[in-house]
């Protein structure tokens, strides 16, 4: 008796099922009739095209407040979070080792010494070469501290400044045990440096081999401190400063001041130092540090800061 009310029950919900699906005697489909079923499409259709209307006027509006090559807010306007520039450098670690700042192979090993002589022919290649050295358009010039670029303008980096111990043709000194690695500075829209414009403002702790270096300069250039921003690099720990040896940079010990700002101008090719370590101890880990040295560069080792660090083992 119950399994037959049980399906009386079950009879009586799938009617009911099928009549909110179809019932033919209101002709209504899903609970609505035709009519109004077309004014609730009519009614949703203006809807979504005003909330549509209205969300393209509010985007139109907002791009028009945009500089398409210009961030809203650049260090050179003091807005900008990012206000402190920092240091890179080349060669890259192998794909595999994204995160890693070793530089590590064995100098009997030319396979090994490919991935690193390849990383900085590739860097060369992809940001100055393609230009030509005769450059491309007038827009890149020769530039010096007397004849800087002007708007439009770039000031041309010729790699071939980089001398002839950190080249491609020397397998940037990988294969001599003298290996080469590129220091730049990331680009920041905006920024200028403010460099030292006397001996006087030489930070004490500034090390004391590059204090020299820009009193010989400045002697050089009859007294007047050339506008840069300088670089010092040194082992991070005693021990590395024993082991590391010594360092030749070129074709300065710096990046020359008339290369800023950046202002995501095409072809911007910016400068670079060939920081070449002529006979680090082999079969020891060496830590080295790089700095950049002006009035408005701040210095955080923690937050790498105005400075890179990295480490050398050649084995």
């Amino acid at each position: 008796m119950s399994q037959k009310i049980q399906e009386e029950i079950l009879r009586g919900k799938k009617a009911t099922f099928g009549e909110f699906i179809w019932n033919g005697k209101t002709e209504q489909f899903l609970g609505r009739t035709g009519w109004s079923w077309l004014k609730i499409t009519i009614f949703y259709l203006i809807f979504y095209a005003f909330l549509a209307g209205f969300f393209c006027c509010m985007m139109a509006g907002f791009y028009t407040t945009l500089d398409l090559h210009t961030p809203k807010y650049t260090p050179g306007d003091q807005q900008s979070l990012l206000r402190n520039p920092s240091l890179a450098f080349r060669p890259q670690p192998r794909p595999w080792d994204v995160e890693s700042t070793l530089i590590w192979y064995n100098s009997g090993n030319e396979e090994d010494i490919r991935h690193w002589v390849n990383s900085l022919n590739e860097f060369i290649e992809f940001t100055y070469e393609r230009y030509g050295y005769e450059g491309e358009t007038s827009d890149i010039k020769d530039c010096s501290e007397d004849n800087p670029a002007y708007h439009g303008q770039v000031c041309k980096f010729d790699s071939r400044l980089l001398g002839d111990k950190c080249t491609q043709a020397e397998d940037w000194g990988y294969i001599r045990n003298s290996p080469c690695v590129i220091l730049k500075m990331n680009k920041m829209i905006g920024w200028v440096p403010d460099v030292y414009t006397t001996i006087e403002e030489l930070p004490d702790h500034m090390p004391e081999d590059l204090r020299r270096h820009i009193r010989m300069k400045t002697e050089d250039n009859g007294g007047s401190v050339p506008q840069m921003v300088w670089v010092s690099c040194s082992g991070r720990n005693p021990a590395d400063a024993e082991f590391i040896g010594k360092i030749e940079y070129t074709p300065w010990q710096g990046f020359p001041a008339y290369y800023f700002p950046y202002l995501n101008q095409p072809g911007y090719m910016p400068p670079i130092v060939a920081v070449r370590i002529v006979e680090p101890k082999s079969n020891v880990l060496i830590n080295i540090e790089c700095i950049a040295w002006a009035w408005n560069i701040m210095h955080d080792k923690k937050n790498r800061l105005g400075l890179v660090h990295f480490e050398l083992l050649q084995d």
